[in-house]
């Protein structure tokens, strides 16, 4: 498994490079270090960010996963997190058991002057509001994947956001 791991990791890895796009590898800071991603995104299991930060470098993205805690944040924040990510803010089929947060959040963990990424069953009608409730960013996954035509989708949330702000 961690040979086709690091094969699709590096796969991806040329596609960002080829667009200018950063690569930031979800919960293995080995599998970062070892490709030279970008960056990593730590979730509550994954480790911490001022470890992640040793392994990776300086220049590296270190991302948390603060689902619908300010205190989570908060200590994220304080070990040298470039970025917070909370949610889910609504049901996704990705994680149809992840806990939810409230948009309340984003307004709280704007205290930490981070940029903030909103996950969770997003689609282009809910960016609006998410953008107004602070998110600086959105992940996105099965509403492109799961859609016959991801780039129409792209394009969708793409305008969604562009124009929300």
């Amino acid at each position: 498994a961690a040979p086709l791991r690091l094969e699709q990791a590096l796969g991806l890895k040329s596609l960002c490079r080829l667009y200018g796009v950063p690569l930031v590898i979800n919960d293995d800071v080995q599998l970062a270090r070892g490709m030279h991603a970008d960056g990593v995104h730590l979730g509550e299991r994954d480790g911490d960010p001022r470890q992640a930060r040793k392994e990776l470098g300086e220049q590296a993205l270190i991302g948390v996963s603060c689902y619908a805690s300010i205190g989570r944040a908060q200590a994220a924040a304080s070990r040298g997190a470039d970025y917070l990510a909370f949610g889910a803010f609504f049901s996704s089929p990705t994680k149809p058991h992840a806990r939810h947060a409230d948009t309340r959040i984003l307004r709280e963990a704007r205290q930490f002057g981070l940029p903030l990424v909103a996950i969770g069953g997003i689609r282009p009608d809910n960016v609006p509001g998410l953008r107004e409730a602070g998110a600086d960013l959105i992940a996105v996954i099965s509403g492109l994947w799961d859609m016959p035509d991801p780039a129409r989708s792209a394009r969708a949330y793409i305008d969604a956001f562009d124009n929300s702000h």
